[in-house]
């Protein structure tokens, strides 16, 4: 093997949009050791995809030259795709073939033989865990089992370099977990992995990080090296009597501070300097730094968002007997014979954040869709601000802003003719309409993308767009189905400082995500599993329901990773 596997000598890469042309690359120097695994981070358009695509040869340079396992992309591409894994972030699994014959199908494309081929599945089928699922469709499998197939058919020529783009988008934590342990064991077997990533955790966990912005290489080091400038600077806040979501707020916008997040502990705040601006009641202890507080202060906090919130007040936490605005009871659904949701009850108050978590499959997106008026249920009762969903007008559902858990909006329509198509959707007329359209290009930041079609916009103006038509009918109720799924993480830090004005101002919020740090957040939280309701309560009681020797104190992933199991090997041993 090259001393080298990956390297890029001044690539620069450019696309046209439009009239004109945008640098996706600019003068990019960096290269690989061998055998490591390297994280590839930074905020949409970054030029994260671009790099990928670049060194699996798909795209060619327009100046500069890019090197893999000593082969010139340019003049030798052939040969590099036959040496290379590549799993791009939407990968094309054959949904009505099972998981036997897409490894097939792949192997075929690849060249292997079929006694080779058959030798490696074996292999992969073991290190993925599918073995049991390979007479199963893959369209039936669950989110993080697609991906997981995605990694073996990715593997299928023991490759010497794996590139992944942002493989563990949209699958719940056990499912991350085990990929995870995949990638990890390729170390083991002289791999060298690149791979994208919106997670912080996972970044933590490779030997060194790339951090581009706007095209160019911002820094790349080692975990470590990036923490070591922010010593001194990074603070764990608690206050006794104000909740973790309004003390949040409050440090976020005081003098001094860089960024303030959520975490089960408190409040963590990076500061611009070392010296913390502490008022009474609050208790500040010194934090060591993260690759998260890291990426944060080399890229900037983002644009605050024009709210509507007074913030020379601390928020006032929900009053603890508002009114009852979602009411479910003994709430099922069956496809055929198989009960996709087990006879659930919960219910949400005015003007909380309401989470439902879940594994991939759990029946969160089934649940969210009856909830809408969007599916029948199958039994059981589902109140939506007094109203009857199960025979919901349309007039009801114009009360519920929904924003799905995939884009949803037209993408051959512009920004503004998507915002105009769904303002005439919910009744809006005349002057009412325009100003609401006003608000929305002003509040999300959507000027400079008034005529970009939906397709062609970064990710996180896809999320604040969706968000925007959304919101357009100004709904008491709003439903966000994984919104955040796949978006960087200084426009999820700008989707939550939304979220929570539109909570503050009475909007009760219904959201479900992977991401166990945005559970934090919620105020009242919903673990399913299996379909059913496997527990509920504020995230401190979630938390507090999996502790054990082994984790006294959990955090809000380990108790979803303990709670889940637990359930589902009972379940298992009782079926």
């Amino acid at each position: 093997m090259t001393d080298t596997p990956l390297r890029f000598s001044q690539v620069s890469k450019s696309f046209a949009r439009g009239k004109n042309r945008v640098s996706a690359l600019s003068n990019l120097d960096l290269s690989l050791p061998p055998g490591s695994i390297t994280a590839l981070l930074g905020p949409d358009g970054a030029g994260k995809t671009t790099l990928l695509r670049l060194a699996t040869g798909l795209l060619i340079p327009d100046s500069g030259e890019v090197s893999v396992l000593g082969a010139d992309t340019r003049r030798q591409a052939t040969q590099v795709q036959a040496a290379i894994g590549y799993m791009p972030q939407r990968f094309g699994l054959y949904e009505d073939l099972t998981v036997q014959e897409n490894l097939n199908l792949y192997a075929d494309l690849q060249g292997l033989t079929r006694v080779a081929a058959a030798a490696r599945q074996q292999e992969l089928l073991k290190l993925t865990a599918l073995g049991p699922f390979g007479a199963r469709r893959a369209g039936a499998l669950s989110g993080g089992m697609k991906q997981k197939l995605g990694v073996a058919c990715a593997l299928l020529r023991a490759p010497q370099l794996l590139l992944l783009d942002e493989p563990t988008v949209g699958v719940d934590p056990i499912a991350r977990r085990e990929l995870w342990e995949i990638i990890q064991g390729l170390r083991k077997q002289g791999v060298t992995v690149l791979m994208s990533t919106a997670y912080f955790d996972e970044a933590e966990r490779c030997d060194e990080i790339i951090l581009l912005h706007q095209g160019k290489l911002l820094k790349k080091d080692s975990p470590e090296a990036f923490h070591q400038p922010l010593n001194g600077r990074c603070f764990l806040v608690t206050q006794a009597v104000m909740n973790k979501r309004h003390l949040r707020e409050t440090l976020q916008h005081r003098p001094g501070v860089q960024d303030a997040r959520i975490l089960a502990e408190g409040v963590r705040v990076l500061c611009r300097d070392t010296l913390p601006h502490a008022v009474t009641g609050e208790n500040w202890q010194v934090a060591a730094p993260t690759f998260e507080d890291a990426f944060v202060d080399l890229l900037g906090t983002p644009e605050k968002p024009n709210t509507e919130i007074m913030h020379d007040r601390p928020f006032a936490a929900p009053p603890t007997e508002a009114e009852t605005v979602v009411e479910v009871r003994d709430l099922g659904k069956f496809y055929g014979r198989f009960e996709a949701v087990k006879g659930n009850t919960f219910s949400v108050r005015k003007g909380q954040i309401f989470g439902l978590l879940g594994a991939n499959g759990a029946g969160k997106t089934t649940t969210f869709r009856m909830l809408c008026g969007l599916l029948p249920a199958s039994s059981g009762s589902l109140q939506i601000a007094g109203v009857d969903m199960r025979h919901a007008t349309a007039q009801a559902r114009g009360r519920i802003g929904y924003v799905a858990q995939k884009f949803a909006l037209y993408g051959n329509l512009s920004s503004d003719q998507n915002l105009a198509f769904f303002s005439a959707a919910y009744g809006l007329r005349g002057k009412a309409r325009q100003t609401r359209l006003d608000w929305a290009r002003q509040e999300f930041q959507l000027a400079d993308y008034r005529h970009v079609n939906g397709d062609d916009l970064p990710l996180g103006i896809k999320q604040r767009l969706a968000l925007a038509c959304a919101l357009l009918h100004e709904p008491p109720i709003l439903f966000l189905d994984e919104p955040t799924s796949g978006v960087d993480p200084l426009a999820r830090r700008e989707f939550w400082q939304r979220i929570n004005a539109l909570a503050e101002n009475g909007v009760t919020v219904l959201i479900t995500t992977h991401f166990m740090d945005e559970a934090e957040y919620c105020d009242h939280l919903v673990l399913m599993s299996l379909g059913e309701v496997l527990a509920q309560g504020s995230p401190q009681e979630i938390r507090d329901q999996a502790k054990d020797t082994v984790h006294p104190e959990p955090s809000m992933e380990e108790a979803f990773i303990h709670l889940i199991q637990a359930h589902e090997s009972q379940t298992r041993r009782a079926s």
